[in-house]
């Protein structure tokens, strides 16, 4: 087959001619890394106009709500497209106090911020025991060789070369055992489907292409599995009883704790708090640890990127204490401005707020440098991990980040169970949340002795079958090797966002680079929730509307977008029957 991009190399330079995908277009690797790079290179939007940190205090709120809107003007909903800001410029006027540019407090504006990408930085003076020792990473995945970051060159740091080194820490070579991966449909992501009973189902008469990931993902045959033995073998509450079944639901339920502490790198199994959810995480933290630290005057910051669940529980802890929020802008294009960042930052701020990957945008914050920079002034931060687990491995321990939430049907477990993981020391002084069974050792009339943790945060009868179903769904998860999820993962966002681009009237929203799971749009020639609903006659499941991050998407002029999300049982069939269903709505509405 003659060579899609015109000049017969493939080497993602962006001058050959335009590509054209079309049903017997087979792009080769190289294809992808040019298509990924003309695509982030059209979509990109200005760098200016991503405004300073905001001022949300709850005397505020209701003045500040319906302002950014307004504040952008009509020119910022249609902008010239121009080179968007790279994070590295972003970095190269951040300063942390004591620290001279360049010093090694802040990683060279040469290399990447993303703490899964970058070569280990140099330690900083002042920063001993605050910035984590990183992994070593010395090229991306072959797929998004020849991406190239305006006022990037290639090579010249903020893409490493392609070379036979590994690329990404998390791509390199899994070290699952060999059976263990064989027993989970091998290493064929196009095998993977056949775990997941649910993608199996036509919808509308159409085979079902599920592309809604970010709010929820399938569940393999294996979780369903787990969670039916439990019902139909095990069922029994947990702890202090004599018999069998409550040895075997106990087991059950504690052996996921222990699977979800080794997912995230926990030091131990004591500092996760099994719980609903993300939203129920923070909510905790919020009204644990938050009422006994945060006053009046003090501060929490938090990114204009953030899910409404890292931004209302901080909210209503501030109209009751008397502190106030600061929000830390984004550029056009999505990514963080660290300088403002640390404007921000002061003795004062006593939480902060991070979301690890926007839902919205699929930008990837750099969470230990920002975590290092906030502990140089005392505060604690709280990340949003909902987003991060199903594409990436991650280590609580090596980012040093003082919590962090999860939620299981968002990493291919049951609906209704999630973690918190918090530093051991910080949960021992936090107060309990919610009283009752389970979470004591004695009570009188007079005095409840509370348990240890985790337990004193789990009162009631627990989520058991929902912590063997999360326990099932990493037992899954590590066999394939998260190694190998971010791999396939980062092909498929090569692959779609040079599919989306080259529709007429499609604008990407959020291009920054290093992005996941997220393939956001809008188009000139449709309402957003009337194309949702197209697609879903086309059999194909995204999710249309404000995506619970209100704020992130006025901020760039939006009310609303299309957002296709990724998983690791998605193909690139799923994008093409994507691509071509946008195409049909395109036509129909002229």
């Amino acid at each position: 087959m003659s060579s899609a991009n015109g000049n017969g190399n493939g080497n993602g330079n962006g001058h050959g001619q335009p590509a054209v995908i079309g049903p017997d277009f087979v792009p080769d690797e190289a294809m992808l890394a040019q298509l990924a790079g003309e695509a982030l290179r059209a979509a990109a939007l200005p760098a200016a106009g991503g405004g300073a940190p905001a001022d949300v205090s709850p005397s505020a709120a209701g003045s500040a709500a319906a302002a950014p809107r307004g504040a952008l003007g009509p020119s910022f909903l249609a902008p010239p497209l121009t080179p968007p800001i790279s994070l590295s410029e972003a970095l190269s006027g951040l300063q942390i106090p004591g620290q001279p540019l360049g010093s090694g407090a802040v990683p060279d504006a040469t290399a990447s911020a993303y703490y899964f990408l970058q070569d280990p930085a140099p330690a900083a003076p002042g920063l001993d025991g605050l910035t984590p020792p990183l992994p070593t990473s010395t090229a991306l995945p072959l797929a998004l060789s020849g991406l190239e970051i305006p006022g990037q060159p290639l090579g010249d740091g903020g893409i490493p070369e392609v070379s036979g080194a590994p690329g990404y820490y998390f791509l390199q070579e899994p070290t699952v055992a060999a059976s263990a991966v064989e027993a989970s449909s091998g290493s064929d992501p196009a095998a993977w489907r056949k775990d997941f009973p649910a993608l199996h189902q036509k919808v509308h008469g159409k085979d079902l292409v599920w592309l809604d990931n970010a709010a929820t993902t399938q569940k393999p045959q294996s979780v369903i599995d787990a969670v039916s033995v439990y019902y139909e073998q095990d069922n029994s509450n947990v702890h202090r009883a004599a018999h069998a079944l409550a040895g075997r639901a106990t087991d059950a339920y504690e052996d996921g704790r222990t699977k979800i502490a080794d997912f995230l790198g926990a030091g131990s199994s004591e500092e996760i708090v099994i719980v609903r959810g993300t939203t129920e995480a923070i909510n905790l933290v919020a009204q644990t640890y938050g009422r006994a630290q945060v006053g009046p005057g003090d501060e929490i910051i938090l990114t204009v990127m953030e899910h409404h669940s890292n931004i209302v529980p901080w909210q209503m802890l501030a109209q009751e204490t008397g502190a106030r929020i600061r929000v830390m802008p984004m550029t056009p294009c999505g990514e963080p401005r660290l300088e403002e960042y640390e404007k921000l930052l002061n003795p004062r701020v006593k939480i902060v707020g991070l979301t690890h990957v926007s839902n919205a945008l699929g930008t990837v914050l750099p969470i230990p440098l920002m975590t290092a920079m906030a502990h140089r002034y005392g505060a604690v931060v709280v990340a949003d991990g909902a987003q991060a687990v199903s594409h990436f491995p991650v280590d609580v321990t090596a980012m040093d980040v003082d919590f962090y939430a999860i939620s299981g049907h968002k990493l291919f477990g049951p609906t209704g169970v999630g973690a918190l993981y918090g530093k051991r020391s910080l949960l021992e002084m936090m107060p309990p949340w919610q009283g009752g069974g389970s979470m004591i050792k004695d009570v009188t009339f007079e005095h409840t002795v509370y348990s240890e943790v985790p337990y004193k945060f789990e009162a009631g009868t627990p989520i058991i079958a929902g912590s063997a179903g999360l326990g099932a769904a990493i037992d899954y998860l590590n066999a394939i090797g998260m190694e190998r999820v971010a791999e396939h993962e980062q092909m498929l966002m090569a692959y779609g966002t040079a599919a989306l681009a080259q529709i007429p009237g499609l604008r990407l929203i959020g291009t920054a680079p290093g992005k996941v799971g997220v393939m956001s749009f809008v188009v000139d020639w449709m309402d957003t929730e009337d194309l949702g609903s197209f697609l879903d006659q086309e059999g194909i499941a995204v999710r249309a509307g404000h995506h619970c991050a209100q704020p992130c998407l006025r901020s760039l002029g939006l009310e609303t977008t299309v957002r296709p999300s990724l998983a690791l049982y998605n193909t690139t069939d799923d994008i093409d029957c994507l691509a071509a269903a946008i195409q049909k709505a395109r036509r129909a509405s002229a």
